[in-house]
């Protein structure tokens, strides 16, 4: 497994092989990248050796193990470990050791994320806290999907207001009236169409709209 980093540009070490790691390893293995993912669980190991090209059990809380493993060739890892915070803490910084430019890692608590962030993540996420979220945005309107970045900035799929049915996006001025953007709309059965003023929308359209998270939850709050 000595290829340089260059070979591994496109490829992405994955620690901790739990849902959370399981899920974003199985993605990017269908998304075309090159994975290896590490678990310290023989049982975790051999279940997802038929899923994924390169599995392997070690423990990357050792330097020395990651080191033989090649982790420091990687441009991306992502240390998907969550419930043993000093296993996770301990990963993020052998990688850090290693020279591994982009560490992404998991994080139960605000300390914990802090802690990592210390220690040499690049980014922390909260799987967790932020599927609670967006599952609360799904549940208390008309949205369908729902995305916010990090700067109170949200993308949501939504049903159109009463209001808009029946007119082009020109008519409704919906842009003007509620501060958020039209991106598109998708009809059923029919492919996604950009927005263009000349757009019309119809009963069972599904808008899709971008704008500051507040205006777009009060957007797809509208009747």
């Amino acid at each position: 497994m000595a290829r340089s980093k260059k070979t591994r540009g496109n490829s992405v070490l994955v620690i901790g092989l739990g849902r959370f790691g399981g899920a974003v390893a199985q993605s990017l293995t269908h998304m075309g990248h090159d994975i290896l993912a590490i678990d310290e669980d023989l049982s975790l190991v051999q279940s997802w050796s038929e899923q994924l090209t390169h599995v392997v059990q070690a423990d990357s809380r050792n330097i020395d193990a990651l080191r033989k493993l090649g982790a420091q060739d990687f441009l991306h890892a992502v240390v998907a470990i969550g419930s043993d915070i000093e296993a996770s803490v301990l990963t993020v910084l052998a990688l850090s050791e290693l020279g591994v430019p982009d560490i992404w890692a998991k994080a139960v608590s605000a300390n914990h994320g802090k802690i990592l962030e210390k220690t040499g993540a690049h980014h922390v996420v909260f799987p967790e806290a932020a599927m609670g979220e967006r599952v609360a945005h799904l549940v208390t309107g008309k949205m369908i999907d729902f995305i916010e970045f990090d700067d109170d900035f949200a993308i949501v799929k939504t049903r159109p207001p009463r209001e808009s049915i029946g007119k082009t996006l020109e008519q409704s001025a919906l842009r003007t009236r509620y501060g958020i953007t039209v991106v598109g709309v998708k009809r059923p059965r029919q492919d996604f169409t950009y927005a263009k003023p000349d757009t019309l929308v119809i009963e069972g359209d599904l808008l899709i709209i971008s704008g500051p998270t507040s205006k777009v939850e009060q957007f797809a709050a509208l009747p």
